[in-house]
């Protein structure tokens, strides 16, 4: 029998692991948060309880230098990558999930 586990959740964003590990962090405040993990409290909410799933995935094969692989599953033809040091809120933005910062 298949059970099912409600979530919250209106999409999710997919997030090289990889390519995170080989960047060092290089987001948040002091440049040394994974991405995964600022886009997850940029967003709120906490596991399925969060608007939004950010979840990190093993290697999506595209592998650029210096810069961390995404997939918003609401566009899913469409892979962005992000650079440490690019605002994480134009980023969640881009999501459709953030709020305009001032």
């Amino acid at each position: 029998m298949i059970r099912r586990a409600k979530a919250e959740w209106t999409g999710a964003v997919l997030v090289c692991g990889k390519c995170s590990k080989k960047v060092g962090g290089g987001f948040g405040p002091k440049g040394r948060t994974p991405l995964a993990k600022v886009l997850r409290k940029l967003i709120g909410g906490k596991g399925r309880k969060a608007p939004l799933g950010v979840v990190e995935t093993r290697c999506l094969k595209l592998c650029p230098r210096n810069a961390v692989t995404l997939v918003d599953t609401a566009r899913p033809g469409e892979w962005l990558v992000v650079s440490p040091g690019d605002p994480v809120a134009e980023i969640a933005m881009r999501l459709g999930r953030g709020t305009p910062q001032a």
